[in-house]
């Protein structure tokens, strides 16, 4: 099969195409023909070795020392089940499903099998390979940020970076929560954020959150505003999580995506003193997550937006959109541009 590789770290064109064997799928896993992957800011960050700040030594023991342990890239997939294992009773060879491997990678390439029990569920009817294949990562991270900080019905929700892939998805699933939503993006992705459900958008190139004394229940950064250094400007011009703890009503939760290890160590002390509460680290992967995010769909409560369209031998174009950090919503890659819903030529237009 083929299959693109990342054997050291770097630029979008460390990634090699490569001819690999084609899995096969053990007693309790499915075979699963990748149709569509994505390109997250997980995947980018692993390719890049780009760490929150005081994580790359750490970084580099989970990941690998002078590249990727697992050199096959990619956290999401749709595709169709091809084999299954002897021990399979939840799918059948022709199924239609999306997939999550999260951590684990493997959804850049032609083929990647997967535990029955594991992060994958039927793909919605009506959903394309390409729609389908955009649900997992942002959906299944804000998800788990929302069930650890226990968001309520009511509650007022700042979310900054509410355009990108985990943005657009915490707006979306806040909304559906019960939630009063105030997404933050730039004023060119305004109308975007509205359309997913907030009820309010401020412009970061022109106001800062908590302008007007307003104040939250929750607030997610998606976007890391944590890395700027000390007397830096803050990613995307919001304030830096000290400022943020400000923001908060009391026995509010602050929620960072992306957290160095200094506020992972530092911040939740300080929010404590405070009456509040600090959530960081990795999203926990829990299948079903993908289940909650099908049903989603099939009520109308959830949808996907597509930036953009790749074919999958030009990935290293998707990654290097990607790092512009100018992404909405999610960029797809078409592993088999038969299977796609789109034109075919240069970078496919977005729906």
């Amino acid at each position: 099969m083929k299959a693109f590789v990342c054997e050291k770290y770097g630029p979008p064109g460390v990634l090699q195409l490569r001819e690999l064997p084609t899995p096969v799928p053990r007693a309790n896993e499915v075979l699963i023909r990748v149709r569509a992957a994505t390109v997250t800011s997980g995947d980018r960050r692993v390719r890049a070795f780009d760490l929150p700040a005081g994580m790359r030594s750490v970084g580099r023991l989970f990941l690998g020392w002078h590249g990727p342990r697992k050199p096959v890239l990619g956290t999401e997939l749709a595709g169709d089940v091809t084999a299954v294992g002897k021990d399979v009773s939840r799918f059948s060879v022709g199924d239609r499903v999306f997939a999550f491997p999260g951590a684990g990678m493997g959804a850049y390439a032609e083929y990647r099998c997967m535990p029955e029990a594991g992060a994958v569920a039927a793909i919605p009817e009506g959903l394309s390979y390409e729609e389908a294949a955009t649900l997992s990562f942002g959906g299944a991270t804000a998800l788990d940020f929302f069930r650890k900080a226990g968001l309520r019905a009511g509650e007022k929700v700042l979310i900054i970076g509410a355009s990108g892939g985990v943005g657009s998805a915490a707006v979306q699933l806040a909304r559906h929560l019960g939630a009063r939503v105030t997404g933050v993006c730039s004023g060119a992705n305004r109308e975007l954020v509205r359309s997913l459900g907030a009820d309010s958008v401020i412009d970061y190139t022109r106001q800062n959150p908590g302008v007007g004394g307003d104040r939250y229940d929750v607030i997610m950064d998606t976007v890391g505003t944590t890395q700027a250094g000390a007397g830096a400007t803050p990613r995307g011009g919001t304030k830096p999580p000290q400022d943020l703890l400000e923001l908060l009503n009391p026995g509010g939760r602050l929620l960072l995506v992306a957290a160095g290890l200094a506020e992972m160590l530092r911040l939740p002390v300080a929010a404590r003193w405070r009456g509040k509460r600090v959530i960081a680290g990795p999203a926990d992967e829990r299948p079903e997550y993908l289940h909650q995010l099908a049903d989603l769909v099939r009520a109308g409560a959830y949808t996907v937006f597509i930036d953009r369209r790749y074919r999958f031998e030009d990935i290293a174009k998707a990654h290097g959109y990607v790092d512009t950090g100018r992404k909405r919503g999610n960029v797809v890659l078409l592993v088999d541009t038969a299977a796609s819903t789109s034109a075919h030529d240069g970078v496919l237009p977005a729906t």
